[in-house]
């Protein structure tokens, strides 16, 4: 699982500079003049104002804030009691959506930890039957992909996201129960995976540590050809899924790339991050006032892309194997970031872990 200790200042009511984590984030600064106006238009939200709402949505948002928030990426898991009698009675996907058994397990590590924010419980795959693209997600094998991608009368066979509140009925009430009952006390964080990570399980058809199918595909014309449409059409129509998480209750909206670290950067610049700037620009044309992060679990040796003006997230997401403190010297003081404490750290002891989340707050 993964935690983020968001570092959003290193004095009471400054100027939120970074978030920090594990492998979830959080994070706030000044912003470029591109960033500056994103952030005024957060302000003006017409709903709630961040400058009012609560911690990890501030921060997020680029404000002041007292503290630097915590949250965790996967906050409902295994490693709650509660959690595993629910595992063990019914398979993911009746989890996932029904609204009252997700709605449970979104609130159950917010009553016991009370983090800055409660990430709903969902699955970056969910989309996906929207689309034509059956999953399930078997004990003991991970996410199974019936019907893989793997040519371009697969892509033409895709079906596109009309109608999201129809195909995915269970996330409004979901996200609209978890808004209410947290109630400004916390952040309600929706997210996606990024096209290419939704891409690379659908080509492969699971969870495969080389991506074999995925990169043979991506070394030859017309898999090339494959794959682009694949991405062009995942982009296009996760748009409207985002926004439907926002309009259901969510205050931040988390873009996960879990497999960029299968991609080199000069791969990342193809098949990555064009694909996740088309719906981060859909997403911000219809709802400007949604703070934005992007995490790329395999950021480590991509950082001169993601510091650049390339990437336009509001926070950017460090992973664990990147360096603080080289991270905010190339990213400046100007971009906000999220991260990076080892998740593992937490198997430590208490003072262990104090020491690694203060060390990772001051370099960011």
């Amino acid at each position: 699982f993964g935690v983020a200790f968001s570092s959003c200042s290193r004095e009471a009511m400054a100027p939120a500079r970074a978030l920090s984590s594990s492998s979830s984030s959080s994070a706030a600064s000044r912003r470029s003049p591109a960033s500056s106006r994103r952030r005024h238009r957060v302000c003006a939200s017409s709903s709630s104002s961040p400058s009012d709402g609560p911690l990890l949505l501030r921060a997020a948002a680029g404000l002041p804030t007292e503290r630097s928030p915590v949250w965790l990426m996967r906050q409902a898991g295994r490693y709650m009691a509660e959690f595993r009698e629910y595992s063990n009675k019914y398979p993911f996907r009746q989890r996932s959506e029904t609204p009252e058994i997700a709605i449970e397990l979104s609130l159950q590590p917010y009553r016991a930890f009370k983090p800055d924010g409660v990430i709903f419980f969902s699955d970056i795959l969910t989309p996906l039957p929207s689309m034509g693209i059956e999953f399930d997600v078997i004990k003991g094998k991970g996410p199974q992909i019936s019907n893989p991608v793997n040519c371009i009368h697969c892509v033409e066979a895709l079906t596109p996201i009309d109608d999201p509140a129809s195909s995915t009925p269970f996330i409004q009430p979901i996200l609209s129960t978890l808004r209410a009952e947290i109630d400004d006390e916390t952040t309600l964080c929706g997210f996606i995976g990024t096209p290419w990570t939704l891409a690379a399980y659908s080509v492969e058809g699971s969870a495969d540590r080389h991506l074999v199918k995925t990169k043979a595909m991506m070394h030859k014309e017309d898999g090339r050809k494959v794959l682009h449409a694949l991405l062009s059409h995942y982009a296009d129509n996760l748009v409207a899924y985002c926004i439907h998480q926002i309009d259901s209750g969510a205050q931040v909206l988390q873009l996960f790339d879990s497999w960029a670290h299968h991609l080199s950067p000069a791969q990342f610049r193809e098949f990555s991050l064009p694909y996740a700037e088309r719906v981060m620009a859909g997403v911000r044309a219809a709802k400007p006032d949604v703070p934005i992060i992007f995490h790329a679990n395999g950021g480590a040796g991509k950082e001169e892309i993601l510091f650049s003006s390339d990437l336009t997230s509001d926070v950017v997401g460090l992973d664990w194997n990147m360096n603080p403190a080289e991270c905010r010297s190339r990213a400046g003081q100007s971009r906000v970031l999220q991260g990076n404490v080892d998740p593992m750290v937490l198997f430590g002891d208490e003072d262990t872990i104090r020491s690694e989340v203060k060390s990772c707050i001051d370099a960011l």
